[in-house]
């Protein structure tokens, strides 16, 4: 809001979605305008799957969780129809996973859990040498970890969750 009480002009793409522009922490908390923010993943990140899910787990190895969502998420808006069950799942999990490290557990078991069932129930996983057992069997251990108590910067480091075996 300006002095005046009028909103502020909104950030918007070519199609006039809205963007946040502003800078984001480690975590993808919005920052104040101007602050030094960590760097996102660009609008237009074009991956093969392959190096999506090789990206996102290097990014979840390095307690950045948020930055793996959106490496998934825009896999999962590349993917075709049959598939995108599976990358909305994964791009959950991550979601999940930030929401655990920022200490807000019931969004981080719900997240988890609908993750787990997402990709858990793929029958297209495989395709791309993912065990949608073991990583919906893992972000469901993690989500009632967090539920029992867990959430916060450990319990996200804790997870050992492998996208790929």
């Amino acid at each position: 809001m300006t002095a005046r009480g009028a909103p502020l002009p909104r950030d918007r793409d070519a199609a006039g979605r809205a963007r946040n522009g502003r800078p984001r922490d480690g975590l993808g908390r919005p920052l104040d305008r101007g602050a030094a923010g960590e760097p996102t993943m660009p609008e237009d990140l074009d991956l093969t799957p392959d190096a999506a899910l090789d990206r996102a787990q290097e990014l979840i190895d390095a307690g950045r969780p948020f930055h793996a969502h959106e490496v998934l998420e825009a896999a999962w808006r590349a993917a075709p129809a049959d598939e995108r069950d599976l990358w909305r799942g994964l791009a959950q999990i991550a979601v999940g996973l930030t929401h655990a490290r920022r200490g807000n557990a019931p969004g981080a078991a719900a997240l988890l859990r609908r993750g787990a069932a997402g990709a858990g129930g793929s029958s297209r996983a495989a395709r791309y040498g993912i065990d949608a057992a073991a990583v919906a069997g893992a972000a469901s251990a993690l989500a009632d970890a967090v539920t029992a108590g867990g959430a916060g910067p450990g319990a996200a480091d804790r997870a050992q969750i492998r996208l790929r075996g």
